[in-house]
């Protein structure tokens, strides 16, 4: 008997990958899912693809260019529209979405590659979109949160969310936070918040 093995790479590991993995065990067909921070629209084409033609994504950002860099995205790989980008702060998210109706939410923190570093995301406004991210989402689906500091990013963000994390009542959140234990320079740190 052959035995096949598959071999990984570091490209299997990174943050959005590792995410990816965490939220598609909670997407089916049909699901709701929300990009709270589209940036060039990677997570977004993700989520469309996750939840299929009869499902829908909403995404979020403040920035016209991370619309347009989107816009173009999926246009050019997917043949449904199956979404809705928002030009909004994710912090206003219950506006566009009822609670507990989405099965995943991913942000991903910091700011759009390749665009102004003086926009990012701010300790704040992502702890309100956080909060909300908890009532919107319904029992069973799960919201991911890459977390990146240093640099341009700062400190006080990772801080702010990974203290919000800690408090979460253990009764109705399952939290996981993973670290890359090994890799300098602040590596970004992935989590997961499933809504028991």
């Amino acid at each position: 008997m052959e035995t096949i093995t598959e071999h990984t790479t570091g490209e299997d590991y990174r943050i959005t990958a590792w995410c990816r993995r965490m939220m598609g065990g909670h997407i089916r067909e049909g699901s709701l899912c929300i990009d709270a921070t589209m940036g060039n629209g990677n997570d977004t084409e993700y989520l469309c693809r996750m939840a299929g033609e009869t499902g829908s994504v909403l995404a979020f950002d403040i920035q016209p260019e991370a619309i347009a860099h989107t816009q173009k995205r999926l246009r050019e790989n997917l043949d449904y529209c199956n979404y809705r980008l928002i030009l909004d702060s994710h912090s206003h998210m219950n506006q566009y979405v009822q609670e507990n109706s989405a099965d995943c939410i991913a942000f991903n923190l910091g700011y759009l590659p390749g665009g102004d570093h003086s926009l990012a995301t701010k300790p704040g406004t992502t702890i309100e979109a956080l909060e909300q991210g908890l009532g919107i989402l319904r029992r069973g689906g799960a919201m991911s949160v890459c977390i990146y500091s240093g640099g341009d990013s700062g400190f006080a963000e990772k801080d702010a969310v990974l203290r919000w994390l800690g408090q979460l009542d253990s009764r109705k959140y399952l939290v996981l936070v993973t670290e890359y234990y090994n890799r300098p320079n602040h590596p970004p740190i992935p989590a997961l918040v499933v809504k028991l």
